[in-house]
């Protein structure tokens, strides 16, 4: 008897501390939506801040971007073992890793010297990230048991997540305006030490499953993952070559997990319908609202002769429009639908949003020819996240929610990367630049249409 007292007793405070976050819903759903804001606005909020960067350590365009591509490739390249960690190690101890590691990065980048030193900080913050977001996903579905308050919380958290990429552009520019470039991310470290501060308060104690990690696959995966974001990122037979090595090491890592006892990723996951169609549809989403986000600048600032900010400020109705149908819409009509009805008809909308760009001329009115694109757009997101959030755990094994949770974050990278590098591909094959910013949409329109129309005809898990 006296050998099990210790495990009693953990598991007691794990109860303990699980019914004392229950009793604070908002702080819990408060500290996994804060982190997430951190995770999701990190790939934005330092857009505007680009040409001050650029001019303060003297750098080329083709090293510029980097700035921006090294947080998502670490943090696309680590998600599945951050994943797995959580499952492995306990959530609540890899979330606060993630999110200490994510603001002691931003630290390091606000008082960078150099430009590497910058590029280190972004590529470690894509590391933190890529740890705490698994976490928190897993976090939320063991706090809110399945039903109204899952569905509710679902869409809080859903309804940061996607607004937080619009929004974190328009604080970039915001901020680097009235602050300099180096506020952003002292901002990024304000943040993450609420979240930190908060954490014990506001969420369970959970102790991880049995298993371990598997390195080999880890590092083939990891490698895989980041070579496939890099590739994705370049240009000309570098790219290729790049691509290549990634598909070698994704070769070399499904077999890996295929084979041992405790895969990083575990195969069986895409055997669940619902897995696989949240997958597509996290993809998809993130072509069409990342690729419209990409273009919306450079025909805002470049043809319609709006500033920076005016042009952040512009794709404020987007967030709005996100914000407001996931929050207050798609939880209830969750209770109603299952999440793949709500899946289909949010693609079908975010592509008619981009579809409606089409129209787009070079001396246009923005509330007649940008805004209705944005706002349609903007509450099929609404519709589409928190769903194919729902979808990506439904049939998933509780020990699973972790890396079932990275998979689809992963997913939402590739759109985000590979779908809008697809887009800037097809505008390019135009002499016209007008013309090929609408070649782009209409791909984005097309794929989000024809994805919809495949998950509305697959079976039910």
């Amino acid at each position: 008897m006296g050998i099990h007292q210790p495990r009693l007793r953990r598991q007691a405070r794990m109860t303990d501390t699980t019914v004392t976050s229950l009793r604070r819903p908002g702080l819990t759903l408060g500290v996994l939506a804060g982190a997430l804001a951190l995770d999701v606005s990190g790939l934005g909020v330092l857009n505007a801040a680009l040409p001050s960067i650029g001019a303060r350590f003297h750098l080329a365009d083709t090293t510029l971007q980097w700035v921006m591509t090294a947080y998502a490739v670490t943090f696309a390249g680590f998600l599945l073992v951050g994943g797995r960690l959580a499952d492995v190690l306990g959530r609540r101890r890899v979330f606060e890793v993630g999110v200490a590691l994510f603001a002691g990065a931003a630290l390091v980048g606000a008082l960078a010297p150099d430009s590497m030193v910058l590029l280190g900080a972004r590529g470690v913050q894509g590391i933190g990230a890529a740890l705490s977001g698994p976490a928190a996903l897993a976090l939320l579905t063991e706090v809110f048991p399945a039903g109204p308050a899952r569905n509710r919380a679902l869409s809080v958290y859903a309804a940061v997540g996607a607004a937080s990429f619009s929004g974190g552009v328009l604080l970039g520019g915001v901020l680097t305006q009235f602050f300099g470039w180096r506020s952003v991310l002292w901002f990024s470290v304000l943040l993450g030490c609420a979240v930190l501060a908060a954490t014990h308060a506001g969420l369970p104690g959970s102790a991880g499953h049995s298993g371990r990690l598997d390195l080999p696959g880890a590092i083939s995966g990891t490698l895989g993952l980041t070579l496939f974001v890099v590739g994705v990122s370049s240009h000309g037979a570098t790219a290729w070559s790049v691509l290549c090595t990634a598909g070698v090491f994704l070769v070399l890592f499904a077999v890996r997990e295929y084979r041992t006892a405790d895969p990083v990723l575990p195969l069986s996951l895409f055997r669940i319908t619902s897995v696989r169609a949240a997958s597509l549809a996290a993809a998809l989403q993130y072509t069409g609202s990342v690729g419209m986000l990409f273009f919306a600048p450079l025909y805002l600032q470049g043809m319609l002769h709006y500033s920076p900010f005016e042009s952040g400020l512009a794709l404020v109705p987007m967030s709005a429009s996100v914000f407001f149908t996931a929050n207050f819409a798609t939880g209830r009509l969750l209770a109603r639908f299952a999440p793949r009805t709500l899946m289909v008809v949010g693609l079908v909308l975010i592509g008619a949003g981009a579809a409606l760009w089409l129209s787009t001329p070079h001396d246009g009115s923005y509330v007649q020819y940008v805004l209705p694109g944005l706002v349609l757009s903007g509450i099929g997101q609404g519709l589409n996240f928190p769903s194919m959030t729902s979808a990506a755990l439904t049939g998933v094994q509780a020990q699973q929610h972790a890396v079932a949770g990275a998979v689809n974050v992963v997913a939402q990278q590739i759109g985000a990367s590979a779908g809008v590098a697809v887009m800037v591909l097809i505008a390019a094959t135009s002499k016209d630049q007008l013309a090929g910013y609408h070649l782009a949409y209409l791909a984005a329109a097309v794929a989000c249409v024809l994805g919809a129309a495949v998950i509305a005809m697959r079976r039910r898990a």
